[in-house]
């Protein structure tokens, strides 16, 4: 729903202004060698269309689009006043990555799931610990070797890191293939054998009104517990048609019952 707004903050975003490098590059070299505020003005304005690509990637998430605009805000400014054009790297380049980093601080600590400050500060030390290790050694430490920089036990990091995971949606699209979406919900098998799912649900006569492909997708997914790709191998089609089979014969024993 986020997709087709325009006004954002009171900010009209079909009207958003772009600079180009080079007027960035000008406006930033009177920023740092005058202390140019007009300068510092015109370069948030000419990047906040920037600022609305980099919210776009989390608004699935369902969060308040005004809210990630003014995060993401915060984000631009701190990188127009700490770029250096000495680096000789494109703006953008290195803005995006403030604004994504300041956006992803906002959500972590505004999580429903409250994470305890000293699980969250060994998390943070582990990340820079883990950045450090791969600069060094071209290639990220094991878990072992990461509690060992920290001098920690390997499961205090373990439950650090994890603790600090945005939980995922089950609902969540994961891809879609040929128009159909697959989400997250369809990657998860069920084991459970303890109860009767036909029985349970009063479903036998519904069930045995589905053409033969369809019962055994049925059996094998909710029965047999398999994910959709497990059942497509077995099968011998994509995934995708395995969630537009088994969804439709879903369909079909709603209206039956």
């Amino acid at each position: 729903m986020y997709q087709n707004k325009v006004e954002i903050c009171g900010v009209n975003t079909a009207e958003l202004k772009v600079l180009t490098e080079a007027q960035n590059q000008a406006l930033i070299l009177r920023l740092r060698e005058k202390r140019d505020m007009v300068a510092r003005e015109q370069l948030i304005a000419g990047n906040l269309r920037l600022v609305l690509s980099v919210i776009k990637r989390f608004a699935s998430r369902g969060e308040n689009l005004d809210d990630l605009f003014q995060v993401g805000c915060i984000g631009l400014i701190k990188a127009i006043d700490n770029f250096d054009p000495i680096h000789k790297v494109r703006f953008s380049t290195y803005a995006v990555p403030m604004i994504i980093g300041e956006i992803r601080r906002y959500l972590r600590d505004n999580n429903p799931i409250r994470v305890s400050r000293s699980l969250r500060d060994t998390a943070y030390k582990a990340m820079k610990a883990k950045e450090a290790f791969t600069a060094a050694h071209r290639r990220e430490p094991t878990t072992t070797e990461l509690a060992g920089e920290l001098d920690l036990p390997v499961s205090d990091v373990v439950i650090a890191l994890e603790a600090i995971v945005d939980p995922v949606s089950l609902y969540e699209p994961m891809y879609a293939d040929g128009g159909d979406v697959l989400y997250v919900i369809d990657q998860v098998g069920d084991s459970s054998d303890d109860r009767d799912w036909q029985s349970e649900l009063s479903m036998k006569t519904a069930i045995s009104n589905l053409d033969e492909r369809e019962k055994r997708i049925i059996s094998l997914r909710f029965l047999g517990g398999k994910t959709q790709m497990e059942v497509a191998r077995e099968i011998g089609i994509s995934q995708a048609q395995i969630s537009r089979l088994e969804k439709g014969a879903l369909e079909k024993i709603k209206r039956e019952l």
